[in-house]
C-alpha cells in the first residue's frame, strides 16, 4: 500500500487528540469534484490528526500498473470504476484493521451506492465543496490528457459533472467549503466539522490564559 506516513514530529493539540480517539478505526473521507483539492488538503489533515494518508488514485495506478488516462484507453471507465470500488473497500478494511486513515479519492468514487456504503460503515466522509469558478481554476493548472473525464470542453465537462454529482456528494456526513485560502484554514474547518459531528467536546479554557 503507497500509505504515507504520519509526520510524528508534529504536536497535536488537546482537540486534534479527542478527535483521533472519537474516530477511533474509522477512517476520514475525500470526496468532491476533482480540483477540490482532496489530494493537498488531505496530507495536511492527516499530518494533523497523526493519521497515514492514501490517495486512492495513486493506489489504483500502483495496482494496475498503468496511469489512469491508460486504464480509461485501455478498458473504458466502466472497469475502471469496477476497480475503484474494490481499492477503495480494501483500503477502508485494511485501515479499520488498526487504525483510520485520510483517504482521498476520485471524483466519481463516491458515486457508487456500494462504494457510499462501505464508507459509511467504515469513515466519516467530507464533501471538500467547490463553486465552478474555483475548479476552472485549479483544473487549467493540469492538462486535460491527465483527467479523462474532461475530455472535450472542460467548462461544459465540469458543469455538467457538478450537475450530477453535487446532490449525491451532499449525502456526506459534512461539507466543508474549498476556496482559495491557505490550507490550513480547511483543515481546520474539516477537523471542527468532524468535531462537531462525532459531539467531540471543545477544549476546556486554560485557567490561567482565562485569568485576569
Amino acid at each position: 500500500m503507497m500509505r504515507e506516513a504520519a509526520q510524528t514530529a508534529v504536536v497535536m493539540t488537546t482537540r486534534e487528540i479527542a478527535l483521533t480517539t472519537a474516530l477511533g478505526r474509522r477512517s476520514v473521507v475525500l470526496v468532491g469534484m476533482m480540483g477540490a483539492g482532496k489530494s493537498s488538503i488531505g496530507r495536511r489533515l492527516a499530518q494533523r490528526l497523526g493519521l497515514a494518508f492514501v490517495d486512492a488514485d495513486a493506489e489504483i495506478e500502483a495496482a494496475a500498473g498503468m496511469t489512469i488516462p491508460e486504464i480509461f484507453a485501455t478498458y473504458g471507465e466502466a472497469d475502471f470504476r469496477s476497480g475503484e470500488a474494490r481499492v477503495i473497500a480494501r483500503l477502508l478494511e485494511d485501515g479499520g484493521q488498526r487504525v483510520g486513515l485520510v483517504l482521498a479519492t476520485g471524483g466519481g468514487a463516491f458515486m457508487n451506492a456500494d462504494t457510499r456504503a462501505v464508507i459509511r460503515a467504515k469513515g466519516f466522509s467530507v464533501w471538500l465543496k467547490a463553486d465552478f469558478e474555483v475548479l476552472m481554476r485549479r483544473v487549467k493548472r493540469r492538462s486535460t490528457t491527465d483527467r479523462p473525464m474532461l475530455q472535450g470542453d472542460p467548462a461544459q465537462r465540469i458543469r455538467e459533472l457538478m450537475d450530477q454529482r453535487d446532490p449525491v456528494y451532499a449525502e456526506a456526513d459534512v461539507t466543508v467549503m474549498s476556496r482559495d485560502v491557505p490550507h490550513e484554514t480547511i483543515v481546520n474547518e474539516i477537523i471542527e466539522a468532524l468535531a462537531d459531528r462525532l459531539a467531540v467536546a471543545p477544549p476546556a479554557l486554560d485557567v490561567a490564559e482565562g485569568a485576569p
